[in-house]
């Protein structure tokens, strides 16, 4: 098996700096930082870049299309918060280096009628590139719940058919231009997270508001995919989310697009658009536009305090499919445009950088990737300049590799 000498990097290993670095890989996976370049290698000279750890897309919502543009722009993992790509339907994503790998929640737990079914008018939920069409659902279990007893006996449902994590929607509406959409009730909410943990599963909730923030940690979740934004942060709110021990997924770009501010600066940007379709560059220069009256201040001072409380930040888009009504976020592309964000926020690049690879890979329990060191898997980015002092570098891909497989552009 041949070995790839990735040499004189610059390696960011998901928690520090090596200066001048060579990282070997044989076959999928990195065996040695440091040391000679053995005799009949690959040499891949990185002189003048910077050799990252691939990137975690912590709130997607994907297809084979979408990953497959994810690892264009250095993503090696998406994390799926709904949609169709769960441990018994995704074996063709599982061995294919030419896209992105990928966990899912499979689908969240939510009322009848509520969030996400606003989004998508009865008969206009997007298929192909944009997840499952209404008859490709096949064994994909639909969790609508009212009460407790129905959102605890979902879990192993939900178990059972292959979700890694579970998800749990808490959204009256307000945010998306819906107000009174069916939302979980306390009781209900803390029910589920209760049989969840029971069944060893990690915990997540969609919560775009500070009152549903408060549900969710409340009935201990372990993870917020999303920071509130219909008002300022307080003390109170931030210990608390300190407390409990939960990440987040601020999804930042998301927020901004809610308000009505486009991508359309970053869909503007030579290495962006030279990797994006039509499509999907106009789906970023678009945007939500669903809560105008929202402070993007606002939202980025939320997480500056909660990473100023040591909660663990990880990087999102809520990227999903490309229509203009779902803009301002790409697959892959926004990646980069949220690390900008947290670094505009007050994080510092090291800390961006972190919170798209080791954070994530911790707190989803996925140990075989996030960093570079031996016995890992090679889902490596390199690019040219130094990302760990210039956040702006990321997009200066040289290289990206998945498995040890590099990925051939056209």
């Amino acid at each position: 098996m041949t070995i790839t000498a990735i040499t004189h990097a610059r390696v960011f290993d998901g928690e520090r700096v090596r200066d001048d670095t060579t990282v070997l890989i044989e076959g999928p996976t990195v065996v040695a930082l440091g040391g000679a370049v053995p005799a009949g290698a690959d040499v891949v000279d990185a002189r003048g870049g910077t050799l990252l750890p691939g990137l975690f897309d912590a709130h997607t919502h994907t297809s084979a299309q979408a990953l497959a543009l994810a690892l264009k722009f250095g993503v090696t993992t998406e994390l799926e918060m709904q949609g169709a790509l769960t441990k018994t339907r995704r074996a063709h994503i599982e061995d294919d280096d030419t896209v992105a790998d990928v966990r899912s929640a499979g689908f969240g737990i939510t009322p009848p009628g509520g969030h996400p079914s606003e989004l998508f008018p009865e008969g206009e939920r997007p298929g192909g590139d944009g997840g499952p069409a209404r008859d490709d659902l096949g064994d994909l279990v639909m969790p609508f719940a009212t009460t407790p007893e129905e959102a605890a006996g979902f879990i192993p449902k939900l178990v059972e058919s292959g979700s890694d994590y579970i998800k749990f929607m808490v959204d009256d509406g307000t945010v998306e231009g819906h107000p009174g959409l069916p939302c979980l009730d306390q009781a209900t909410l803390n029910a589920g997270v209760a049989e969840a943990r029971r069944h060893g599963m990690l915990t997540v909730a969609h919560t775009l508001t500070l009152d549903a923030t408060r549900m969710a940690i409340e009935a201990g979740i372990d993870g917020l995919v999303h920071v509130f934004m219909d008002r300022p942060h307080t003390d109170e709110i931030i210990g608390l989310i300190a407390d409990s021990g939960a990440f987040v997924v601020p999804c930042v770009v998301l927020n901004a697009s809610m308000m009505g501010i486009t991508g359309a600066a970053h869909a503007d940007d030579h290495r962006v658009a030279s990797r994006l379709d039509e499509a999907w560059l106009t789906t970023l220069r678009a945007s939500f536009d669903r809560y105008p009256q929202g402070k993007l201040e606002d939202v980025l001072a939320t997480v500056k305090a909660l990473h100023d409380a040591g909660v663990d930040l990880l990087v999102g888009s809520d990227a999903s499919v490309p229509v203009p009504f779902l803009g301002g976020v790409a697959h892959g592309a926004s990646v980069h445009h949220e690390m900008r964000y947290l670094v505009q926020a007050g994080l510092s690049p090291l800390d961006a950088l972190r919170a798209a690879t080791a954070t994530p890979a911790r707190r989803f329990s996925l140990n075989d990737r996030g960093r570079i060191a031996e016995g890992l898997r090679a889902d490596l980015l390199l690019v040219d300049g130094d990302p760990t002092t210039d956040i702006d570098r990321t997009l200066d891909i040289r290289a990206v590799w998945r498995r040890g497989t590099r990925l051939v552009t056209r």
